[in-house]
């Protein structure tokens, strides 16, 4: 009787152990196959190259590298004192077409007030075109005057966004290029994060889905839900041949590991404690919620 009590007892523990091995592969295997996370999540944000708009020597940095500002914020200023005198030349030129303007007119009315007989009509034709070509030579110092006023205002460079600047490495006295980037300004309003989930787990990701994402090396959980899915990523296995024919590889692999498709998480307000930096990692997990799947959206 003891005999069969303890191999009943050894059987349901035997039992119990195969079942619940069982039930921990089965949510193991459905957390690390099936579940909507992972741990290829990177932050990311807009980043705004800025780039001077004319070309000259830089005189005054109102910034430091790391340094937050605010849209409209001075940057920097180039050369102001030579964009100035161009400013003046350029109205003095108005000044001096104005006059001459002045002089065209009275000298047309003047002619217009006169006879056939005692000027000839090819004479009031030739003081009409230097009225016109006077009129034309004011409008073009007009214009060189407001490309003198930009230049000027934009000889002082401001924030396009607010943000934070980085990797800036620019001393007064630099040579600047228009349009060539002298620093990167990371603009702080569009940081997000950007999950890398594989394809086998797309239906199971709904857009408005909560997410919970942890940054790694940091201890505060951070909060969002899904913006958008990617509308479409690279295909590898394909190029464009020399007569503009797609060009497959035909290789296969036994062994296909799936792709990668980035999904946008929109930010929920960041908790004091977290320090968001373009390109850290992070691990994002999708939270079952109500939204449009992804098929329905597609």
């Amino acid at each position: 009787m003891k005999n069969a009590v303890s191999f009943v007892r050894r059987f349901a523990v035997t039992a119990l152990a195969v079942v619940a091995a069982l039930a921990v592969g089965r949510y193991l295997w459905v957390y690390y196959m099936d579940a909507p996370w992972t741990r290829d999540g990177r932050v990311r944000a807009d980043v705004v190259t800025v780039a001077p708009d004319v070309s000259g020597f830089v005189t005054e940095i109102l910034v430091r590298d790391n340094q937050k500002v605010t849209r409209g914020d001075v940057i920097m200023r180039i050369d102001r004192a030579r964009f100035g005198l161009a400013l003046q030349q350029a109205e003095a030129v108005v000044a001096g077409r104005k006059a001459s303007l002045e002089q065209a007119d009275l000298d047309l009315k003047r002619y217009n007030d006169l006879t056939t007989a005692a000027v000839s009509q090819q004479k009031k034709e030739q003081v009409l075109a230097t009225q016109l070509l006077a009129k034309a030579s004011l409008d073009q110092a007009v214009a060189d005057q407001a490309v003198a006023q930009l230049n000027l205002d934009r000889s002082e460079v401001h924030a396009p966004v607010s943000g934070v600047i980085s990797n800036m490495d620019l001393r007064p006295g630099t040579y600047v290029t228009a349009g060539k980037g002298v620093m990167a300004l990371v603009d702080t309003a569009s940081l997000h994060v950007d999950g890398y989930f594989e394809e086998t787990k797309l239906s199971r990701i709904h857009v408005g889905d909560p997410v919970h994402i942890h940054l790694m090396g940091d201890a505060a959980k951070l909060t969002g839900h899904v913006e958008s899915v990617a509308a479409g990523i690279e295909d590898r296995d394909r190029a464009e041949g020399s007569n503009l024919l797609a060009n497959v590889t035909p290789t296969f692999s036994w062994v296909r590991l799936a792709q990668r498709v980035p999904v946008r998480i929109a930010l929920d307000p960041v908790p004091a404690g977290a320090t968001l930096v373009a390109g850290r990692t992070a691990t994002v997990e999708i939270l079952p919620g109500n939204g449009t799947t992804v098929a329905k959206a597609n």
